[in-house]
């Protein structure tokens, strides 16, 4: 059977800390696949917002989450802070990748994941371009 294997990209655009929650452990006592996936949409959101965006309006566009995917390395458990790098990367015209590094306490790396982002116009309802200042903001570029 293959695995997800995530290959976090050289550049790191931004780091989030999050802690753990009571409401985040699943039935074995540790972080549970689908918290995992809310800790990194909350990254994700405090990554836009520290360039004063949101997945509502980043520089007139929405973001859509075209796909996710996680690689699971560590359990992850109450009490842990994590620190959570993202890199912004594979800019097309439409969209661009987001790649997500959460280490836990210890610096160890606990999952790996990646989420494809799409532009979308919600007014129009159809798929929008990358602004040239989403793409020079998120990527370092600037």
């Amino acid at each position: 059977m293959s695995r997800i294997k995530i290959a976090y990209p050289e550049a790191v655009s931004f780091t989030a800390t999050i802690p753990i929650r009571i409401t985040d452990l699943n039935y074995g006592n540790h972080v549970g696949n689908d918290a995992v996936l809310s800790i990194i949409h909350e990254a994700r959101m405090q990554f836009l917002s520290h360039y004063g965006y949101s997945e509502l309006n980043c520089a007139g566009v929405g973001l859509i989450m075209s796909d996710v995917g996680i690689e699971f390395k560590k359990e992850i458990f109450y009490g842990d802070v994590l620190t959570i790098e993202i890199a912004a990367v594979n800019f097309s015209s439409v969209g661009f990748d987001l790649f997500y590094r959460l280490r836990n306490k210890e610096s160890i790396v606990a999952a790996l994941a990646k989420t494809g982002m799409i532009c979308y116009n919600y007014d129009v309802k159809k798929i929008a371009a990358v602004p040239a200042e989403v793409k020079a903001n998120l990527s370092g570029d600037n």
